[in-house]
């Protein structure tokens, strides 16, 4: 995390704070170096970050690479001072890109904009992104912290994150998806970073606020199950990615299993999800009761339980259901890949049974 250089005292009266910045960059040191991992040894501080393919095992990569945000989940996090979990989220937002391509996540980056810089508050940001990292095995090699008053209220601050991953040519994913794969589903930790916007509007609507008892959960409140972190999947998925018995990989964030699920199937075929084949979490089913929410809506804006689907063949949906429930995955048989009757048709997702299961 590089502070700019400015030694006038005016650029404090300004309202940036430089000694706060290397303050901030020092106390980060330790937690970027808890994440080190074979080709990312340098020491951050640097003006760029280095990789060494070959040391992490690499003899003919292709990279991938990714970049997201936590989005209006962060509002929660600076009005209710639940800030450490956030960190996660965006490591998992971007590492869990990088995955259902097929490729293991190497090293990530951050940027981290706000109006006043709080070191303690960012401490604890950071803190969460280097606990992403190390459950993703990513590196925090470096990022930027900005402190920009004016264009950011004092206390508020945006995150970005970036990150590179690798696969062996020829072994990145969606590869030879076809009818008759099955659909597994792999449990959300919950909402994960989708949706938050419609979330936050159903708790006002209902007039409740963030600490208010949840609902569906009296002994907590509503924070303390909407902050929960996103789910990271790497370390459960890349085994079998590498032995080749994951064909193909959909990350379920915005746009919900309707629209992400298309996105690794071939032309001329259809996903179809089955809603009775897993449970709705309960947060989903009082934001859905709440808001007066369409199934089809919540299809599109929410995870609704499932983080990532992971498709296999027929044959293989016993061996791969057992391997990552036993790296610690909840997962469910949710639906399969059949053919359209036109075979140059964009793939869809349908998604059935939503009545009869989600309410």
């Amino acid at each position: 995390m590089e502070a700019t250089i400015n030694t006038s005292p005016l650029y404090k009266a300004a309202g940036v704070d430089i000694d706060a910045g290397e303050a901030l960059v020092d106390a980060i040191k330790p937690l970027a170096k808890s994440t080190r991992r074979k080709g990312a040894d340098a020491a951050l501080g640097g003006f760029g970050a280095l990789f060494d393919l070959k040391a992490a095992g690499f003899s003919d990569p292709i990279l991938v690479s990714s970049t997201d945000g936590v989005g209006t989940k962060l509002k929660i996090a600076i009005e209710t001072g639940r800030h450490g979990g956030v960190g996660i989220d965006l490591v998992a937002m971007v590492v869990n890109d990088i995955l259902v391509q097929g490729a293991e996540p190497l090293f990530f980056l951050d940027y981290y904009a706000t109006g006043k810089l709080e070191v303690e508050v960012a401490k604890r940001v950071i803190a969460g992104i280097a606990e992403g990292c190390r459950q993703a095995g990513c590196a925090l090699t470096g990022g930027e912290t900005a402190e920009m008053p004016g264009m950011y209220a004092a206390k508020d601050y945006d995150l970005a994150g970036f990150a590179v991953g690798a696969a062996e040519r020829g072994r990145l994913l969606p590869r030879d998806v076809q009818a008759g794969d099955v659909l597994l589903g792999l449990a959300s930790s919950g909402a994960h970073s989708n949706g938050f916007s419609l979330v936050r509007k159903v708790i006002a609507d209902n007039g409740l606020d963030f600490e208010s008892p949840a609902p569906f959960e009296v002994s907590k409140p509503l924070a303390d199950i909407l902050m929960v972190p996103t789910r990271i999947y790497v370390k459960s998925c890349m085994p079998l990615v590498r032995d080749g018995r994951i064909k193909a990989m959909a990350h379920i964030t915005g746009g919900g299993l309707v629209d992400n699920v298309p996105r690794v199937l071939p032309d001329g075929t259809r996903a179809v999800i089955d809603a009775k084949s897993w449970s709705l979490p309960p947060v989903f089913k009082w934001l859905k009761a709440a808001g007066k929410i369409s199934d089809a809506e919540m299809a599109r804006a929410f995870n609704c339980g499932i983080g990532l689907v992971v498709v296999v063949a027929a044959d293989q949906v016993d061996a791969v259901q057992a391997a990552l429930t036993a790296a610690g995955e909840a997962v469910s048989r949710i639906g399969r890949i059949e053919k359209l009757d036109d075979a140059t048709a964009e793939p869809v997702c349908d998604v059935v049974n939503m009545a009869g299961a989600w309410n």
